[in-house]
C-alpha cells in the first residue's frame, strides 16, 4: 500500500501554507495527497459557527474548497479530502500512522499553533509514530489571498537551498532521521547539510572506554566528527547524487542547528520515542527548531 502525504487543514493561514507545502511534496515524491479536517462538535470561541450543524457544514466546505483549489493547481495529483468526525488529537495521530508523513501548520516564534485548539499540534507531535512536518505561513503572504502562500512558498522552494539535518547519537539512532533528510534532498535536487553539536560532558560522564575512543580519534572534537562521518556513510552511498556538507560545533544542540539554517528549504530533527507517566515529550532540540526555524521543520521519531 502506498502511504499518502497527509495534511491537516483548519482554515488558518498556517494550515493553508501547510496544504500548499504538502501538495508540492506529494508532487515531488509521486505520492497521493490526503487532506483532512479533524472535527468534533463542541461550543468554541472561534470563527467556526457555534452549532453542530453549522460547524459540520463549515468543515465539509473547508475540505471541499481545499480539494478544488489543489486540483486546479496540480492536475495530475491524486487527492482525497475528508472530514474526520473524531477528537482532533487521536484522529490526527491515527492519520499520521497511515501516512508517509503528516503536515501541520505552525506559527513559530511562539506557541505552536494547534489544530483548532492551541495544544493539539504539540500533542500530535509528541505521540506521532511517523514524521510530522510543521509549516509556517510565509511572512510576506497577502492577507486574504488564497494564492499568496503558494506563490511565496514556490518562490522560496525554487531558490537555491539545502536540507539541514541534525545528527545525534549513534549510527542506529540516526537512521530514520538521515533517511528522511536524504530522501527530501534527492526529491528537491539540493544538498544535505548534516549538523552535529557537542558539549563537554560532566566529569561523571567520562568513562575509561569513552576517553580511550576520544584519545584514539585525537580529541573530543575529532571524535565527534568521526561519529558524524560514520553515520553519514551509508546514506552517501545510497544517495551518491546528493552533495553533503558536514558541520560539527561545540554548543547547544538547538542553537547550533538553527545557526546553520540560513539557506534551508527544510530542517529535519529527530525525536526519541519515550513514554513516561506524565506523557510524551518532543525534546529540547525539536522544541527549539519548531519555535524558531523560519523554514518547514520535519520531526522524525526514532527509538
Amino acid at each position: 500500500m502506498t502511504r499518502p502525504i497527509t495534511v491537516g487543514v483548519d482554515g488558518s493561514p498556517e494550515s493553508q501554507a501547510a496544504v500548499d507545502w504538502a501538495a508540492g511534496e506529494a508532487v515531488r515524491r509521486g505520492l497521493p495527497l490526503r487532506v483532512v479536517h479533524a472535527w468534533h462538535w463542541e461550543p468554541l470561541s472561534t470563527p467556526v459557527p457555534n452549532s453542530g450543524d453549522e460547524q459540520a457544514k463549515w468543515a465539509r466546505e473547508l475540505v471541499r474548497e481545499t480539494e478544488q483549489r489543489l486540483a486546479a493547481r496540480h492536475r495530475d495529483l491524486s487527492i482525497v479530502a475528508e472530514v474526520l468526525d473524531a477528537e482532533p488529537v487521536p484522529a490526527l495521530v491515527r492519520a499520521n500512522e497511515e501516512a508517509q508523513m503528516l503536515v501541520l501548520g505552525s506559527r513559530g516564534h511562539g506557541a505552536l499553533l494547534g489544530f483548532l485548539l492551541g495544544s493539539h499540534a504539540q500533542q500530535v507531535l509528541a505521540r506521532a509514530s511517523r514524521p510530522v512536518v510543521s509549516v509556517r505561513a510565509p511572512e510576506d503572504a497577502k492577507e486574504g489571498s488564497a494564492d499568496a502562500p503558494a506563490q511565496t512558498t514556490a518562490a522560496r522552494e525554487a531558490a537555491e537551498g539545502e536540507v539541514v539535518v541534525g545528527q545525534q547519537g549513534s549510527v542506529e539512532d540516526s537512521d530514520a532521521v538521515l533517511r528522511f533528510a536524504f530522501e527530501a534532498a534527492a526529491a528537491r535536487g539540493v544538498p544535505v547539510r548534516a549538523v552535529r553539536a557537542w558539549s563537554l560532558p560532566p566529569i561523571y560522564a567520562y568513562t575509561p572506554g569513552s576517553m580511550r575512543l576520544a584519545d584514539e580519534a585525537g580529541g573530543l572534537e575529532p571524535y565527534e566528527r568521526e561519529q558524524l562521518t560514520e553515520a553519514l556513510a551509508p546514506w552517501r552511498e545510497k544517495f551518491p547524487e546528493v552533495p553533503v556538507a558536514e558541520h560539527v560545533e561545540i554548543g547547544s544542540g538547538g542553537q547550533v542547528l538553527l545557526s546553520q539554517t540560513a539557506r534551508a528549504q527544510l530542517l529535519v530533527v529527530g525525536r526519541r520515542v519515550r513514554r513516561s507517566p506524565i506523557g510524551s515529550r518532543i525534546g529540547s532540540v525539536a522544541h527549539a527548531a519548531l519555535h524558531h526555524a523560519r523554514c518547514p521543520v520535519a520531526v522524525v521519531p526514532h527509538d
